[in-house]
């Protein structure tokens, strides 16, 4: 399940996993970005704020969460990761191969900082 949230005065969406993500999570993540997306040209970033990785519900939901990567991966100029987890830490390093955002990692209480990273 991924709780998510769209700061349309900051032009930032912020995405919580609260278990396996699912094909159902990023079509509704996508109903909220891309509408946002369509007026204004871009969000200036994404905030995923996650203790640990919760892993896919199934394939489907492996599937969604690449393509949503896939396709809206121009449209994001900054990714903050705000996570504790020692695996989260290491998606900065992976995802500068596979999209085009500026990605930064924080520690798991730094949401602050995160949106404030963004935004500037």
């Amino acid at each position: 399940m991924l709780e998510h949230e769209l700061l349309s005065d900051k032009g930032v969406l912020i995405v919580r996993p609260r278990g396996p993500l699912s094909a159902g999570d990023f079509s509704a993540l996508a109903a909220d970005a891309d509408p946002y997306i369509e007026a204004h040209g871009t969000l200036k970033g994404l905030m995923i704020c996650a203790p640990t990785f919760p892993g896919w519900e199934n394939i489907d939901g492996a599937i969604a969460h690449f393509k949503f990567v896939r396709d809206h991966q121009r449209q994001i100029a900054k990714v903050a990761i705000v996570s504790d987890s020692d695996v989260l830490a290491l998606l900065p390093t992976l995802a500068r191969h596979f999209v085009s955002a500026e990605v930064k990692h924080l520690k798991g209480d730094e949401e602050a900082k995160a949106l404030a990273w963004i935004a500037g």
